[in-house]
């Protein structure tokens, strides 16, 4: 019984959901999409981490650069609703590019409350990868090298003609786009008038009826947050949910509530697969709209007679 309480009590410890003495308490769960990927393949690693209320979370940009299992897209951070704390998870689109057992080698995260600071290792982690080669290639006997050098089968000339030509094109064409440019003048399209096209437009493909509920979520959030970085200052599509929501917290004309609640569904849908009803799609879809015209209407001018009553 005793070992078996210090075996358990080893895993609390590795897990980081144990802290020393004095301490808060920090659970981080770390989960891989494959145990077994074909080299060169995409896959995600997931991240969780759990702590008290008002700590920061501070997850690893990237993978290793060293390492065979690299990092392809950069992270993803996402809040996830919790009643008991708070949490975040953390996505990393990676890819291995050596075959057998390779570990996933990250740096550590960091979680800071007040002024105390966690600092959780994540070990222990490997993906097995095989080869996408076909089973008899260590049979197969490769073509003899080539000369170091040959007798070009195309004339010098020939490729001095196609580059004069390329040359000859590209001037045209930059000639042309001045021309154009002098000629005409840029529209500017207002940012309210364009999302609501962009979501008549979103509308009009049916995706819901056709089953395509997640690219229907991505696509009005995608139409939502570039309104918004049209509209707010240093709000670029860029930014990630979490950083967004960072910046719009000083846009008075933004609901802020109703943009976290969409943002943290709409990640869920995207980056965790979380399933969504087509009821669901469409309440999403309403309520970007509802965000747009709502920070609209209070961006617009106090009416004179309004002022003067005041």
């Amino acid at each position: 019984m005793k070992l078996r309480a210090l075996v358990a009590i080893c895993g609390l410890l590795a897990a980081g959901a144990l802290p020393a003495a004095g301490q808060f308490v920090v659970d981080v769960r770390v989960s891989i999409e494959k145990d077994s990927v074909r080299i060169g393949d995409p896959f995600r690693i997931f991240i969780n981490v759990r702590a008290p209320r008002g700590a920061t979370i501070q997850f690893p940009e990237t993978l290793d650069s060293t390492g065979t299992v690299q990092s392809i897209d950069p992270r993803a951070v996402f809040s996830q609703p919790d009643s008991t704390g708070f949490a975040q998870n953390a996505v990393y689109r990676v890819a291995a590019w050596d075959i057998g057992r390779q570990p996933i080698q990250l740096t550590d995260v960091v979680v800071k409350l007040g002024g105390q600071t966690r600092t959780i290792p994540i070990v222990g982690r490997a993906v097995f990868v095989v080869s996408v080669l076909p089973a008899d290639s260590a049979s197969r006997v490769p073509k003899p090298a080539r000369g170091i050098f040959e007798d070009p089968f195309i004339p010098w000339w020939f490729w001095a003609l196609l580059a004069a030509i390329v040359a000859s094109l590209i001037g045209l064409w930059w000639w042309w786009r001045r021309r154009q440019r002098g000629a005409g003048t840029v529209e500017i399209i207002d940012p309210y008038l364009r999302a609501l096209r962009d979501f008549e437009r979103i509308e009009r493909l049916g995706l819901i009826d056709a089953g395509e509920r997640t690219r229907y979520v991505a696509l009005v959030v995608d139409v939502l947050r570039e309104y918004i970085a049209d509209r707010v200052h240093g709000a670029p599509l860029s930014m990630t949910s979490t950083e967004l929501l960072a910046v719009t917290q000083q846009a008075r004309t933004v609901p802020q509530d109703r943009l976290l609640r969409i943002l943290n569904e709409a990640d869920l849908i995207k980056f965790a697969r979380r399933p969504v009803s087509a009821d669901r799609a469409r309440d999403i879809g309403n309520e970007a709209k509802a965000i747009v015209e709502a920070e609209h209407q209070a961006s617009q001018p106090v009416p004179e007679a309004t002022e003067k009553a005041a």
